[in-house]
This record gives structure tokens, C-alpha cells and sequence, in this order.
């Protein structure tokens, strides 16, 4: 058995990860992205506020990892670091990348459209859309489902719910095919407190659901990431027929995607980028009505979940880079922007920890000696 020291836990022994046998074809009952993370180049110049650097080969073989679960790829968005170290000149070259690796496998793949190419204050909602349009041009030619991300540009413009309407209304009869709405919580990114025009959350969810009623033909659904379990299923039970509901709740998407007796939760998801194996084991599951398994598959990875995404939640994707390193999925804990340093040693730890009882590290020997390695890196004795 693998053992190593952590520091507050003392000696912990490594479980032995439950093999899954995953179909080749993607789940039927749920339609399911894990948002997928970035791999920096750890000899580029990934400093604070420094233009990104990318290891493209290992970025996009993470990708082709999820495609070959089963899962479809949300890329360019939050996970991925937007707004957070990946700028746009990085973006719009992993959304060229990965829109043509997605069409060699037939891989599903949904990009992120924001307005993060304007570097300073937008004069006025021109500016803001036509920041969206270029985006929007680039998603849909690289041959991805459009995603319309919450914009920092647009809430900090924006004088009401008038002008919320006035632009996504613009950018959804622009499109190409259904898009996903994007409602980032303030959790995720403090720029966005009061989106939708209003810091009710009531109101923001009337003019929410009064932009989808007027165009319901042009949007596929609506990605929520509140972390409020209870307001996402008032809001589900309200979209019109035929508008899927993405859950980004990473603290009850277990509960959210089985469902009840009124509906279900789809999922776009940060947290299925280091569970996905278990994710698409849990949605066949699911398929074939095995319930008891579905839970029995998520219940464990639920504290892995709460811990990655705890307050300041915006540095999650720390945890999930690291996760990335111990599962072998990259070389190196490095991150674009610097952002390693977001979590703390103690944080990471107890990621470790709970990643391992979650059942997510496929090689416990190799996420062992990369934890000693770590901790003998930040003075801690293993």
C-alpha cells in the first residue's frame, strides 16, 4: 500500500481506485461537459498580469481525455482561467485548437463568447457588442456551440435590464444555432455582482427568464452557477419546454442532475474536469436506472467538490490544476497568470486527502511522490 505523511493528518494510506468500465458513447439521459482547464507551458512566461503561455499538446490531450468518456468539452471559460491569466489572444487560439481536434473524433464542444479583448472601460453597449460579435464569429467558425458568458464589460455598463435585453437579444438572433446563456455568480467573480441589472436576485431571474421567453427558438439553455440549489430548480421548473437547465452548481450537482419528479438538471461543470471518470460512470448509471449506483459513483466526490470550490471560490481553479498534476494529466503544477499560489499548502492538503477518498487519482504511487514532491518544495517534511 501507498503511505505518505500529511501534515495535520499524519500517516495516510492511498486508496486503491475502483476500476469503471465506461461505454464508448456519450450518456443518453443527460447531456454532460466537464469545463476543461488549461495546461501552461512551464517554461513560458506565466508571471502575473504576462501574456499567457500554453502547452497546447498537453492542453488539448486533456481534452481528448473527456471526449473519450463520453462528456462533451466546455472550453474558453471560466476554468480555463478566463479573465484569471488566459487572455484573449490565448483564447481564441485554444478555441481554433480545439474546435478542429473536436471535429477529428466528433467530439462535443461548447466555447465560451465574452467581451475580455476590450482592455479598458467600454464607451457604451456598441463597444460591448461588437466585443461579443467578434467572439461569436470565432466560436462559430472554429465550428463550437456558443456559450454567452457573462460579461464584466456589460454589468459594469449597464444601466438596467433594458440593456441586458437590448444586447444578448442582439447576439442570440446573430447566432447561428441555440446558444447556452451563461449566469456567473458573484462567487465566482465579484465584477459580476448584480448581473442581469438588478442585485435582487428575484428580478434578475424575471429578466432572465422574460429574454428566453422572447427567444426561446434561439437558445439551447441556460448555464447557473449560483450555488444556490434551491434557486436553480425554481428556475428550471419556470424555462420553457425544451431549454435545458446546465447546472454549475458544484456543491449539489449530484442532487441537481438526478433530478425529481418535476425535472432535471443538465450539467456544465467545473468540478467534472477532475471527476470525469467517475461523472461518466455515475450519467450511464443514470441511464439504465440504476440510481443506488448513480449515488453510490458522486457521494464521494461531493467533499472533494465543497472544499475546491470554497470561498474564495474564484480560486478554484488552483484545485483543479493540482488534481490534474497528481492524476498525471500534466508534468507540472504551474498555471498561467501564476495562479498556483491562489490556495494555500494547508488547502491543498486536505484536496489531496479527500481527492483520495473520492476515488479520482488513478495512479496513487505517482499521486503520492508528486505530493512529497510538493510539500518538500513548500518545507513541509513527508
Amino acid at each position: 500500500m501507498t503511505e505518505l505523511n500529511l501534515p495535520g493528518h499524519g500517516r495516510h494510506r492511498l486508496s486503491t481506485p475502483e476500476p469503471l468500465d465506461i461505454p464508448a458513447h456519450p450518456p443518453k439521459e443527460r447531456t454532460a461537459f466537464a469545463a476543461a482547464h488549461v495546461v501552461a507551458d512551464p517554461l513560458g512566461g506565466n508571471a502575473p498580469g504576462a501574456p499567457a503561455a500554453v502547452d497546447w499538446d498537453a492542453t488539448l490531450a486533456f481534452r481528448h481525455h473527456l471526449w473519450s468518456l463520453g462528456l462533451g468539452v466546455a472550453d474558453a471559460m471560466d476554468t480555463a482561467q478566463r479573465g484569471m491569466g488566459l487572455d484573449w489572444a490565448a483564447t481564441r487560439e485554444l478555441i481554433v485548437r480545439s474546435g478542429a481536434e473536436a471535429r477529428a473524433v466528433g467530439g462535443r464542444l461548447a466555447c465560451g463568447v465574452g467581451t475580455d479583448q476590450l482592455t479598458g472601460p467600454a464607451t457604451g453597449l456598441a463597444d460591448i457588442t461588437a466585443a461579443y460579435e467578434e467572439q461569436l464569429a470565432v466560436v462559430e467558425e472554429a465550428g463550437a456551440q456558443p456559450v454567452l458568458m457573462a460579461s464584466r464589460a456589460l454589468a459594469a455598463r449597464a444601466r438596467g435590464p433594458e440593456d441586458y435585453l437590448r444586447v444578448y437579444g442582439r447576439l442570440i438572433s446573430q447566432a447561428g444555432r441555440p446558444v447556452i446563456l451563461h449566469w456567473l455568480g458573484e462567487m465566482f467573480d465579484p465584477a459580476l455582482a448584480g448581473y442581469w441589472g438588478s442585485a435582487d436576485p428575484d428580478t434578475a431571474t424575471g429578466t432572465v427568464l422574460a429574454l428566453i421567453r422572447e427567444h426561446r427558438a434561439g437558445i439551447d439553455g441556460i448555464k447557473v452557477s449560483l450555488l444556490d440549489a434551491e434557486r436553480e430548480i425554481a428556475l428550471r421548473r419556470a424555462l420553457p419546454e425544451g431549454v435545458r437547465l446546465y447546472t454549475g452548481d458544484d456543491f449539489d450537482y449530484p442532487r441537481l442532475v438526478r433530478g425529481d419528479e418535476l425535472g432535471h438538471s443538465h450539467a456544465l461543470l467545473g468540478v467534472f474536469d477532475p471527476i470525469a471518470t467517475r461523472a461518466a460512470a455515475a450519467l450511464h448509471a443514470l441511464d439504465a436506472g440504476d440510481l443506488d449506483r448513480y449515488d453510490a459513483l458522486l457521494a464521494p466526490t461531493l467533499p472533494l467538490a465543497r472544499h475546491l470550490f470554497a470561498a474564495p471560490t474564484y480560486h478554484y481553479k488552483t484545485g483543479i490544476v493540482f488534481l490534474a498534476w497528481l492524476a498525471g494529466h500534466q508534468s507540472h503544477f504551474t498555471m498561467v497568470g501564476g495562479a498556483q499560489s491562489g490556495r494555500s499548502v494547508v488547502h491543498l492538503v486536505e484536496l489531496f486527502r479527500l481527492a483520495d477518498a473520492a476515488g479520482v487519482l488513478p495512479d496513487p504511487e505517482l499521486a503520492a511522490h508528486r505530493m512529497r514532491r510538493f510539500l518538500a518544495v513548500a518545507g513541509v517534511e513527508a
